[in-house]
């Protein structure tokens, strides 16, 4: 028998997905492994990017619908309500057809239709959050859910209207079966990937500003490092059409240093890397968390009411990470941390293994059977 006996009474599972990679991936996560494990699963999604997060799914073997855009009110009032109408009724379609034991939602406003349906259908809401803060729309709908998971401890959870508990943020398989991998093994395995030629006896410290990349990251970093003037190699993920940009601030580095726009290799990046400078969305936290990694958490100032921030303090109140404001990370301040981690190297080891012990590799599993119970 397949099916785990802590969640037998679950065996059909909805999970809605809208907007971002940041809410589609986790419930991506927790689909696959509720198919792989424990019983028939079926993916929701809304939002500007749901075409593009269907065939994703189905190539990884999920069962999607693509359900009709709803842009936001403001932006266009008359294609939001067709938008709004178009995917209520079609998301009640497909869970009468599906009879699901159990709804999901993952987030964003424009899982609005597939919420409602299912409070009609009378079929048990339950919600994830994928940050320290539980945002708007998961607030909104607490008071039709059982509970809401977060990847974090909440800190308002006050402000919801159902239970909140932690239940860690769930992360892509193939990040779960690289969470061992040791430092030699990463730095072979880039080294492959990329013809580098980086050393496993030096120190590797990973520069990662997010898709969409940043001046703080592109230009303070890069003219830091060539400051400290040490013997450590660097890997940099600029972001996507920054890469002529940053290659300017490598101009006349000392150190060997790989710089893409980004990569599929981030396990190994992780797996590799002595120290990282990153931004503190709720998956990238959550990954340099599974991965033990000495970071530096430079939160993004416009994130929505400031998640990000509550994401790195989290890590940083465990002495796990050290955090930087976005407008106080100088080259001056980017480089005493370095100077510091080169002097002190067993003081930011000793911060990873506090990082490692925030990780929460079972995040996915542990929903589905906090969900399983709920129905008891």
């Amino acid at each position: 028998m397949r099916k785990s006996e802590k969640v037998m009474k679950l065996q059909k599972l909805v999970v809605s997905c809208g907007g971002t990679g940041g809410h589609f991936y986790p419930g991506l996560s927790i689909a696959g492994e509720f198919q792989k494990k424990y019983g028939e699963v079926l993916l929701l999604l809304s939002g500007a990017h749901a075409e593009e997060q269907s065939r994703i799914a189905e190539n990884a073997g999920i069962r999607a619908v693509a359900l009709p855009p709803m842009p936001h009110y403001r932006k266009n009032p008359f294609r939001f309500i067709s938008g709004f109408l178009g995917g209520y009724f079609a998301a009640k379609r497909r869970l009468k057809e599906f009879s699901p034991q159990a709804m999901l939602g993952m987030g964003s406003f424009a899982t609005l239709p597939v919420v409602l349906a299912a409070k009609s259908c009378r079929i048990p809401l339950f919600l994830h959050d994928g940050n320290a803060r539980v945002g708007k729309a998961n607030r909104k709908f607490s008071k039709w859910a059982k509970f809401a998971g977060t990847a974090f401890p909440a800190v308002n959870a006050d402000k919801c209207r159902c239970q909140v508990m932690e239940t860690g943020m769930p992360l892509r398989p193939e990040l779960l079966e690289f969470a061992g991998m040791d430092k030699g093994t990463a730095i072979e395995a880039l080294n492959r990937e990329f013809s580098t030629e980086f050393s496993k006896e030096k120190p590797l410290i990973a520069v990662t500003g997010g898709s969409q990349g940043a001046a703080v990251f592109n230009q303070i970093l890069p003219e830091a490092l060539k400051c400290c003037g040490g013997d450590y190699q660097v890997i940099h993920l600029c972001g996507k059409g920054k890469l002529a940009d940053a290659e300017k601030g490598y101009a006349d580095a000392k150190f060997p240093y790989l710089l893409r726009e980004s990569t599929g290799k981030m396990a190994e990046i992780m797996a590799g890397a002595d120290l990282v400078f990153s931004r503190s969305g709720g998956s990238t936290a959550a990954e340099l968390a599974l991965f033990g990694v000495p970071s530096v958490l430079i939160p993004y100032p416009y994130a929505a009411e400031g998640h990000q921030m509550d994401n790195a303090r989290y890590f940083e109140q465990h002495g796990a990470a050290v955090v930087v404001e976005n407008s106080q990370l100088t080259v001056a301040r980017a480089q005493e941390i370095i100077t510091g981690y080169l002097n002190d190297p067993e003081k930011f080891r000793n911060m990873g293994k506090r990082m490692g012990k925030l990780g929460r590799p079972q995040a996915s599993a542990t929903m589905i059977e906090k969900i399983s119970a709920a129905l008891d």
